[in-house]
């Protein structure tokens, strides 16, 4: 293929190819050439020009295949349009000659159609230039087209459509022949062609005026008599060319050019009445013959009307939604019109009615829907209500009129119907797309919508009924505020009218379709609803046979209200369930005697009353079985089963009912049928085993009844076949955007498709997605259906076709899914002979069903040679068979086999089915064939494997020689080709990477195909393109062009086609996941260089268009994927392209037409202005050309909020700069290009601010979190400019703003609980101090806690009861994190005050600051009071709600405080989600009254509700006893503990860290306080039981927070158990007196034997924790780990900082262990303690270069301390024991020092701290041991002699601490052996001065231990030791000249000698002076130095007194301000 790169074509290789190769090579070549002439320069294509022309035209003479000829066509234009335009003339002759030739035969047809087509692109590309030439050509191919068969008119009309384009006005002369050829092939038999004259036309009437003026008549008839017999794709082409020829004719400009022409200009309205005549009369159009009128002989054929329907939806669009939006009630009238029963004609059926609405509801829903904004919208849906109350009138005037006329009245009341049904699902539509956008339009009392639609209610005909209850339907579900109110109206009515059938039925209707929304509202209704309306049912059922006249009605309502009740779910119908079974026994004979009385007794009228009612009674339970699956117990089954048989019973009595009684029963029989029938199917079938044979022969007779027949095949077997087959039945099969009303197409005979009225039951459930309203087919359609699906569950042995086909296929499906098997031989041949002969049908439904059969049959029988013996039937058929039919069946069969066996088991097997279908495919004769073909084969590709591996090649060869020659009109042959391709890229998978000439071949190939199948005419097959594409993207990246396949796919984003569209959206979802920021570069350079053709900017770029794609685009599925790509987009990008992205979503969240004024309102101020709705609709024209996104919906604008979400956590994990202004503007300033979140800060805000006040409710919770993540993220970022204030402090208005609406009554309860979050987040956030603007937000919480306070009765009734719970708990949320963030604000404020008040300062800042943390206290002080008891009894309702289900029935019966009892599992995750803070809060609460109890009534004053259901805190007025403080304490400390701990043994796995947190804060937070310490302490088994908990929870959290805090409780536990020890001792001792102490009993674990029993010792639990913490951080510590007992000697490590405060909290804990012991038992415990101490010591004293202690080893030291100054140490009874332990554990200390290379690595530092404080804390009995002194003296010798000056100095540190220690007996030792070694190391010292800071504080340390000594020393030694000591000071003095160049070390010395010097001489001044006298050079030097010294003070201080005095002061004031 590389030899094709070349600009020239390589005749060489050419010439050596094949002749399938040579197309290849020829076409790789011509693909390359267009991609290379455009960059290629003119000279270069000038100099080869001729050539090149020669080679393309020879090729054009070669009978090129169809993409071949566009090729070559497109070259030669690019060719003359780029080098010289002389020989074009040739070239042109030339082309018109081989059209002109005479030569018919099949072989020279391609070369004539390749002329035709290169005749086109030439005209198209070089136009003018060209001259008059074109009269010619033109002439010349119009006059070829008469004798041309259907490719070639096909290619001429295309052709014609490029000379149109090329040569634009210039072509009027040949407009008209041009115009009459079209027309002929407009009305073509072949289907492509009239989409190529439909393309041509399209392109002629935009110069041809005549076409859209005085031709407009008979244009327009064209049209219409094209849509008859025509397919989807003609019609989409059609209706395109019809709609666009008036708006040219609507939109007309006179004077133009032409005017002298008088050019026919026409209104909307006339327009409008064009397409209507083709709606109502058809192809004739105009010119209907009065005949065909008298004698209403011919309908509309569907097809037209379908065409018609598609081009007002095309004309309205291209006019646009402005002028949609001025036109609209003139459409509307007009569109209502069409299906009035004025125009008999249209509709002389229901099923006509049905068709006809179905294309005004398109219409309505496409433009609409499709093109008007929210404002536009809410205007519409007013116009729309003035038409339904004027057709409201109309239906009034008629029924009340009651005289002898009223016959006129009831056509009037018909009439309206349809025009009604219309009206109201549209208004339907409207509200539902707006959602809570909606409400001004509900509002708004001059419009009246509720009472509008209510109104027609009471319509007598059932289908306007319906429409009226699915609107309302509607509207509950967009605006859920109004479902409760609905209901009660509703109820109420019908309560009211029970006399009237009417209204029985209407309102039913409607409470029906109120119930089925509350699935989809998440608000819910009020619990109390179900039982009104179960009421309303029975009394319904109860009343129906007082009254005859309305009993039928009486009786279908009550079991529809049943019914929908239902779909309430568990919760709701467990309460009614057991009056729900009486109704449902009482609906059916109780006895077979009960059955003959009834058949004997009856009338026409009573057995139809009977049937109704027991159909309701079965859709009843059928509701209950679907809906409440929870209920479906063993015990209800039972309940649920004893009627079936009477049911079944009868059912076979039905036939004889109708004989007897005749037409009237049939529809009500035909119901009761279908009812059973879908309710056995959900039974198991084994409850109804004795029923089999009758259902059986019923279902018999339902499925092969003959005029059941031409119900047959469309209507429910697609629901059967494969979804893969559709692609062979048509386009209308798959999923367009027009499938709405293509359906009625498929649907055959007189079946139009399903409506509400067939079956009412469909109204409470939901719609399909596809579908706005549901549409149940008729029952005869439906009947089969149910009776189908039944038949498969039972199994059946009856040989009928058509419907017993799919029956068959369900048997099958069934079968094989159980692995059952077909029984006897008899059975399976009469199965085999079934299916052979539906696979020979005519239906092509049918065939694709028996194929499936087929398959099935033989997995079910599971036998190889039978499976073999299929296959051979087939391929025998297959060879001998000529008919289309039998080829088609038979070949798919082969496929089908394949797929459900995996493999007909054995290779030649594959290889006799491929080598078959191959020649079946090239079969090119018959398209249909070919498309069969080629399916089955992709279905043996997919299925095959890696089986298929050899046939990859050739079959890849077929697939591109089909794309090279099979010509483009056979769209369906080419779809097949592309799952072929699709399958075969699959196939080959990961391999497509390889570098091999094989597999390169192959990928050539591949990539070959795709481009083929890309420039297919075809969507559906340019779709097929890119899933290829796709796939080889995935499988070999590198090997797709990016940039050609993104601009493939840029073009296609706004396909007409959905299917197209999907393909585009998968491929971009899969690119953006690897190289989003490429895909968006390349699609940004595409626009930049594209002018027309292009969807995304280059402002908005790719994302910007998938935005505005997303807006319009209504198909849910593909929405999803935008959203999903998008997202893609935005985690890789992003941060990178920050501003980009926020701009992208702030143009969309401000495009809303309210904002323009919303935005520029006073944040500040309470109301906003509102302009009227009409006006804002029509608002904004002039602006829309600047706007990136016009009005876009309110889910756009939700996700574009989620989007900000999204980039603010994208910048969290790209570093601290988004979220540092200082650092962001520091780092945009080095860098522009830069950017950074915080910097955008004020428009985020404003975003948020938009969306929390937006309309839509969905919005205002998007911009409320939105809120909430900005203030988390930003709230601690300070402003640089104003030092002390953070960033956010600015927009304190605009936060207040976006809040306040949301505490408005009518806010819906979950807007409030989200804005009550970010409340508190708010005032906890401390970005605002100031307590006038803290109160502007506290004030909204104090208005919902008022709401609270107010209890049940303030409620709102409009929602479920769990939404109030939702609410209230939200509240007591946001204030328990409120007094949370105030009272820890408070404790840190107090550490500080303690802090400051020890260094005596005090600053001004500092008290704003306390007076601000006051402040936030105080205002939640006020209401504390009432906040406490509210949280008490939300955490009792917690509790309770916590327990297991076997404790359920000991809850309270009429609920909590704050849930109902009926609402318990809708409340449970509102209480999941907010009770660890208000556990916290409640904790802190009652620490901070130290569990004292004043009043226990007090503060309830407010309270209407009772705070605790159950017996806590209960008010003094309540029966109970009252109870001690004691008592209530007891509990609240119990509740809080108990939540806690049933939380912390097991939290689930997706429990919130911060649940935890704040679980182990509050436990924490009431140990603090001595009473509940008391209750712990003293309950031990209570306190093991915590401790275990914490322990596992230690084990299964990593966080390490999580294990701090639990460390901490651990430590308070402990605390309190030594408390209680201690209390216990101390009483004893008081009690025992002046008895003898050995008699005392022993306190404390161990008791008297040192025991520890695990499992119920505090003290092992305690140690168990710390170990498992320790092990954790330092595994060396286990011994198992290390293999050794002792503690070894591996390398010391430095822990973590996290690690460190870990192990420093777990040393805390275990040096207080032994205070809980007994003597005893500290004896046991304290080796272990040991050891873990001293441990931690040796593994992490490591030297840190600053000379500090390790955090670990700083607490090792302080656990040590705690230990060896336990009391037990010093208690008789343990002292020994201690003494030794002590002792050993000293030894391994000073061991350490002997371990190899240890003392390198461990801090000597630290050991000898270790060694000090052995020496300092234990007893003098384990010191003063001779070895162990001695060898701790040599120890601190070492250390002085070491090299290292922060050892020496921490060594002469703690020696100053021994040599002070008061106990002379420890001291003087140390004193006696090292006090010598010190004044040695200071004498060395006068020779060598101190050169750095270092050593320099080792000799002043030095100094500071001798003159310690001195005092301690014996007087007669004194003297001795002052005369050695004053010569080494005297030493360090430097006299007046030497001071001035000394360093700073020597003259820091100097100083401190001196200083001490001026200490001692006095002291001891006899010394002194004899030492004076003694040494007169030092006398000398003394003087000097201090003579010296007194001179620098005064040259320091003098010069600035004289020359400023002022200054002095000013730095003294800021000194004391500091």
């Amino acid at each position: 293929m590389e030899l094709a790169h070349s600009l020239l074509l390589n005749e060489e290789a050419y010439n050596q190819l094949g002749e399938f190769k040579k197309a290849e090579f020829v076409f790789e070549w011509l693909r390359f050439l267009e991609k290379l002439l455009p960059a290629t320069s003119r000279a270069d294509i000038r100099e080869k020009q001729s050539k090149l022309v020669e080679q393309l035209v020879s090729l054009l003479t070669s009978s090129p295949g169809p993409p071949a000829r566009q090729l070559i066509a497109k070259n030669l234009a690019i060719v003359y349009s780029s080098g010289d335009i002389f020989s074009v003339h040739q070239t042109i002759d030339k082309c018109n000659e081989l059209i002109r030739s005479k030569d018919d035969s099949p072989s020279y047809l391609p070369t004539k159609l390749a002329a035709v087509v290169c005749l086109g692109y030439l005209y198209k590309k070089l136009g003018r230039i060209l001259g008059n030439s074109f009269l010619d050509t033109v002439g010349n191919i119009l006059k070829a087209m008469k004798n041309a068969e259907s490719q070639g008119r096909y290619e001429i009309m295309l052709s014609l459509q490029n000379i149109l384009k090329g040569l634009g006005a210039a072509a009027i002369p040949c407009h008209r022949d041009i115009y009459k050829a079209a027309r002929s092939c407009l009305m073509d038999r072949s289907m492509a062609v009239r989409c190529a004259a439909a393309k041509c036309l399209l392109e002629l009437q935009s110069e041809a005026m005549f076409m859209w003026s005085t031709d407009l008549d008979s244009v327009v008839t064209l049209c219409f008599k094209s849509f008859e017999g025509s397919s989807y794709d003609v019609r989409m082409a059609v209706s395109k060319l019809l709609g666009c020829v008036l708006v040219s004719a609507v939109t007309s400009k006179q004077g133009t050019a032409s005017s002298r022409q008088n050019v026919r200009k026409i209104s909307f309205e006339e327009a409008l009445d064009l397409l209507g005549t083709g709606f109502l009369r058809g192809s004739s159009g105009f010119l209907r013959t009065s005949g065909d009128i008298l004698k209403g002989t011919s309908s509309v054929s569907r097809d037209v009307r379908v065409g018609v329907t598609q081009a007002y939806v095309v004309f309205i669009s291209t006019l646009g939604g402005q002028w949609l939006e001025r036109n609209f009630s003139a459409l509307l009238s007009h569109v209502l019109d069409l299906v009035s029963q004025s125009q008999p004609k249209a509709i002389q059926t229901q099923l006509d009615a049905i068709c006809c609405r179905r294309c005004i509801s398109f219409i309505l829903r496409a433009t609409v829907g499709g093109l008007l904004g929210e404002k536009a919208q809410i205007a519409t849906a007013k116009e729309i209500c003035q038409a339904i109350w004027k057709l409201k009138k109309v239906v009034d005037a008629a029924t009340s009129d009651c005289n002898v006329e009223t016959r006129v009245g009831t056509t009037d009341v018909i009439t309206s119907q349809n025009m009604l049904i219309c009206a109201l699902e549209e208004l339907g539509n409207i509200i539902y797309g707006l959602g809570t956008t909606a409400a001004p339009v509900l509002q708004d009392s001059s419009t009246g919508v509720l009472d509008a639609v209510i109104s027609v209610i009471l319509h007598p005909s059932i289908s306007v009924q319906l429409a009226a209850a699915w609107c309302l339907r509607c509207i509950a579900v967009a605006l859920p505020c109004f479902l409760s109110p609905l209901l009660d109206r509703c109820v109420e009515r019908l309560t009211a009218l029970k006399s009237s059938p009417e209204a029985v039925t209407g309102y039913s209707f409607a409470i029906a379709a109120l119930l089925g929304t509350v699935k989809q509202c998440t608000l819910g209704i009020p619990h109390c609803k179900g039982k009104v309306i179960m009421t309303v049912a029975e009394d319904l059922l109860r009343s129906a046979s007082q009254n005859s006249r309305i009993s039928i009605q009486r009786m279908q309502s009550g079991w529809l209200l049943i019914a929908a009740l239902m779909t309430l779910g568990p919760a709701v119908v467990q309460h009614h369930l057991p009056r729900m079974l009486l109704l449902w026994k009482c609906a059916f004979p109780l006895s077979p005697k009960d059955l003959e009385t009834e058949k004997s007794r009856g009338d026409s009228f009573t057995w139809q009353v009977t049937l109704e009612s027991r159909a309701g009674a079965l859709c009843a339970v059928k509701s209950f079985i679907l809906h409440c699956g929870g209920l479906l117990t063993d015990e209800v089954i039972q309940r649920l089963l004893p009627p079936i048989p009477y049911a079944i019973d009868l059912l076979t009595l039905l036939p004889s009912l109708n004989k007897t009684y005749g037409n009237p029963l049939k529809p009500s029989s035909v119901n009761y049928r279908k009812r059973l029938y879908e309710l056995l199917t959900l039974l198991p079938p084994k409850t109804y085993e004795g029923n089999f044979s009758a259902v059986l022969k019923e279902l018999v007779l339902d499925l092969t009844q003959s005029d059941n027949q031409m119900v047959a095949s469309a209507a429910y077997l697609p629901s059967l076949s494969h979804q893969n087959e559709f692609a062979l039945l048509g386009p209308p099969l798959q999923e367009t955007e027009h499938r709405f009303i293509e359906e009625q197409l498929l649907l055959v005979h007189s079946i139009a498709g399903g409506s509400l009225e067939y079956d009412p039951y469909s109204v409470y459930e939901r719609a399909a997605d596809s579908d706005s309203v549901p549409k149940p087919l008729p029952t005869t359609i439906s009947i089969i259906n149910a009776a189908t699906h039944l038949f498969g569950v039972i199994f059946a042995h009856i040989i009928v076709q058509q419907n017993v086909m799919s029956a068959f296929s369900t048997v099958l499906k069934h079968l094989a899914s159980c692995k059952g098997n077909l029984g006897s031989e008899d059975i399976r041949s009469s199965a085999l002979a079934l299916v052979m002969s539906a696979l020979e049908s005519s239906n092509p439904l049918l065939r694709c069903s028996a194929a499936e059969s087929l398959a099935r049959l033989a997995q079910v029988v599971a036998d190889s040679t039978f499976t073999a013996g299929l296959a051979q039937i087939s391929f025998d058929k297959l060879k001998s068979a000529r008919d289309v039919i039998s080829r088609t069946g038979h070949s798919l069969a082969l496929g089908s086999l394949y797929k459900y066996l995996g493999g007909i088991s054995s290779s030649q097997h594959l290889n006799a089915c491929v080598g078959i279908l191959y020649t079946l495919s090239q079969d090119s004769t018959s398209p249909e064939v070919q498309t069969w073909a080629l399916h089955s084969l992709s279905l043996i590709i997919d299925s095959a494997g890696p089986l298929y591996h050899v046939h990859v090649e050739s079959t890849l060869s077929l697939v591109l020689m089909l794309l090279l020659t099979v010509p483009p009109a056979y769209a369906e042959v080419h779809q097949s080709l592309g799952r072929c391709l699709n399958a075969l890229i699959a196939t080959l998978g990961p391999e497509l990477q390889g570098s091999s000439t094989t597999v390169s071949a192959l990928r050539a190939s591949c990539l070959l195909s795709c481009t083929v199948m890309q420039d297919n005419p075809d969507c559906l097959v340019q779709a097929q393109a890119i899933s290829c594409l796709q796939q080889l993207h995935m499988f070999a990246p590198r090997h797709v062009n990016l940039s050609s396949l993104v601009r493939g796919l840029c073009v296609n984003l706004s396909s007409s086609y959905l299917l197209l569209r999907r393909a585009v959206l998968a491929c971009l979802h899969q690119l953006v996941q690897r190289e989003a920021a490429e895909v968006s570069e390349h699609a940004v350079a595409l626009a930049k260089d594209s002018k027309e053709d292009f969807n995304p900017s280059a402002e908005v770029g790719l994302e910007g268009a998938l935005l505005s794609l997303l807006d319009k685009e209504l198909d849910p599925k593909l929405c999803q994927d935008i959203r999903e790509t998008l997202t893609h987009m935005l985690i890789s990008m992003a941060v990178e392209k920050l501003s980009f992205w926020l701009k992208l979503c702030k143009d969309v969240l401000a495009a809303s037409a309210d904002f323009t004024t919303v935005a520029s309102v006073d944040t500040t101020q309470e109301e906003e202005v509102a302009h009227t709705d009409d006006e804002l609709a029509l608002a904004l024209e002039n602006d829309e050309r600047f706007h990136p996104f016009l009005h876009p919906r309110w889910s756009t604008r939700v996700f574009a909020a989620e989007c900000v979400c999204k980039i603010i956590s994208q910048c969290e994990n790209a570093g601290n700069a988004h979220f540092d202004i200082a650092l962001a503007q520091e780092m945009k300033q080095r860098d522009s290009r830069d950017d950074f979140l915080v910097l955008h800060l004020a428009d985020l805000i404003r975003m948020a601010f938009m969306a929390a006040t937006d309309h839509s409710d969905h919005l205002r919770l998007s911009g409320l979190q939105m809120l909430l993540v900005l203030i988390r993220k930003f709230a601690a970022v300070p402003e640089p400019e104003f030092p002390g204030h953070v960033i956010l402090e600015q927009y304190q208005a605009n936060v207040g703003a976006a809040l306040r609406p949301a505490f408005s009554p009518e806010t819906p309860p979950d807007v409030t609980a989200k804005a009550c979050q970010v409340c508190s987040a708010w005032i906890a956030s401390g970005v605002v101090n100031d307590l006038n603007d803290l109160q502007r937000v506290h004030q909204l919480l104090v208005t919902s806690l008022i709401k609270v306070q107010a209890g049940k009765e303030a409620q709102s009734q409009l929602y479920n009861e769990a939404t109030s719970t939702m609410e209230t708990l939200a509240v007591l949320k946001a204030w328990a994190e409120v007094y949370i963030v105030a009272v820890e604000r408070q404790k840190k404020q107090s550490n500080i005050s303690r802090l400051l008040f020890a260094t005596n300062i005090r600053e001004e800042s500092d008290r704003d600051q306390t007076s601000s943390v006051d402040d936030l206290l105080q205002l939640v002080q006020a209401d504390l009071g009432n906040l406490s008891k509210l949280w008490l009894a939300a955490l009792q309702d917690f509790a309770l709600l916590t327990l297991p289900l076997e404790y359920i029935s000991q809850l309270p019966i009429e609920g909590g405080a704050f849930y109902t009892a009926e609402t318990i599992e809708n409340s449970r995750p509102h209480y999941q989600n907010s009770w660890a803070l208000i556990l916290y809060a409640t904790a802190l609460w009652l620490t901070n009254t130290g569990f004292l109890i004043g009043d226990s009534d007090e503060g309830l004053t407010n309270l209407s509700r009772p705070v605790t259901p159950t017996t806590m805190c209960q008010d003094s007025t309540s029966k109970a006893a009252v109870k001690s403080p004691e008592d209530v304490n007891t509990e609240r400390f119990h509740l809080i503990l108990g939540i806690s701990v049933e939380f912390l043994c097991s939290p689930r796995s997706d429990a919130a860290m911060e649940d935890i947190t704040s679980c182990l804060h509050a436990l924490q937070a009431m140990l603090d306080v001595p009473w509940p310490r008391t209750k712990i302490g003293s309950d031990q088994e209570l306190s093991v039981e915590l401790l275990n908990v914490l322990h596992r929870l230690i084990l299964t959290r990593e966080s390490p927070d999580i294990q701090l805090a639990a460390l901490e409780v651990v430590q308070h536990i402990l605390f309190a158990a030594q408390e209680h020890v201690k209390e216990k001792r101390r009483s004893a001792e008081v009690d025992d007196g002046a008895e003898e102490k050995e008699t005392l009993p022993e306190f404390g674990e161990g008791k008297d034997t040192g025991g520890l029993i695990p499992g119920k010792s505090l003290v092992f639990a305690t140690l168990e924790m710390c170990m498992c913490i320790l092990v954790r951080q330092l595994p060396q510590l286990n011994p198992k780990i290390t293999g050794s007992p002792g503690i070894t000697a591996g390398k010391p490590q430095l822990l973590s900082e996290t690690g460190s405060k870990l192990v420093s909290a777990a040393l805390g804990i275990l040096s207080d262990v032994p205070g809980v012991c007994s003597p005893e038992g500290s004896i046991a415990v304290l080796p272990t303690i040991l050891y873990l101490i001293i441990g931690v010591l040796r593994e992490t004293a490591v030297k840190l270069p600053t000379g500090q202690i390790p955090l670990t080893v700083a607490a090792s030291l302080q656990a040590l301390k705690g230990v060896l100054s336990s009391p037990m140490a010093r208690a008789e009874k343990s002292r020994a024991a201690w003494n030794e332990l002590l002792c050993s554990a000293l030894v391994s200390i000073l061991n350490f020092w002997n371990q190899d290379g240890a003392h390198q690595e461990l801090d000597q530092s630290s050991l000898l701290a270790a060694i000090t404080v052995f020496i300092l804390s234990a007893s003098p009995e384990v010191t003063t041991v001779e070895c162990l002194q001695m060898s701790c003296i040599e120890k601190f010798k070492s250390a002085m002699e070491s090299k290292d000056p922060v050892i020496q100095l921490k060594c002469y540190q703690l020696l100053l601490t021994i040599f002070q220690y008061p106990n002379k007996a420890i001291s003087y030792p140390y004193i006696q052996s090292l006090a010598a070694s010190i004044v040695n190391k200071l004498q060395e010292t006068e020779k060598a001065k101190p050169e750095n800071s270092a050593e320099l504080q080792v000799i002043q340390e030095g100094i500071k231990v001798v003159a310690a000594i001195i005092p301690l020393a014996q007087e007669e030694h004194r003297s001795q030791l002052v005369a050695c000591f004053l010569p080494i000071l005297i030493s360090f003095l430097l006299d007046e000249n030497a001071l001035g160049s000394a360093t700073n070390s020597a003259r820091s010395l100097h100083e401190f000698a001196l200083q001490y010097l001026m200490q001692i001489g006095p002291q001891y001044s006899s010394v002194f002076k004899k030492l004076m006298a003694a040494s007169p050079p030092m006398k000398a030097r003394l003087e000097s130095a201090v003579k010296g010294n007194q001179e620098s003070i005064k040259d320091k201080t003098s010069p600035r007194h004289s020359k400023n005095p002022g200054k002095s002061a000013s730095i003294q004031l800021k000194t004391n301000f500091l």
